[in-house]
């Protein structure tokens, strides 16, 4: 993300409870795909693991950009 898209999380994260939510969500999927992918060798379970956190971090931040496409519309606009 590019650090407007950041001041933008920052700015309305405290109003948006859907912002806050997907991007609380969305830091946590990172920690949790990082701490597998450092591993040199992973389960078949963790294997699978792994592909839902990243299925389920690039659903959210699709979502994430949405909202943030339409926050800087909104900002713009004033």
């Amino acid at each position: 993300m590019d650090e407007h898209e950041l001041e933008l999380i920052e700015k309305y994260s405290q109003t948006d409870p859907e912002l806050k939510s997907l991007w609380d969500d969305h830091l946590l999927y990172e920690k949790q795909i990082e701490k597998l992918e450092s591993r040199s060798v992973r389960t078949p379970a963790e294997q699978q693991s792994l592909k839902q956190l990243k299925k389920q971090k690039l659903d959210g931040k699709t979502k994430l950009m949405d909202i943030l496409d339409r926050l800087k519309k909104e900002d713009q606009g004033k």
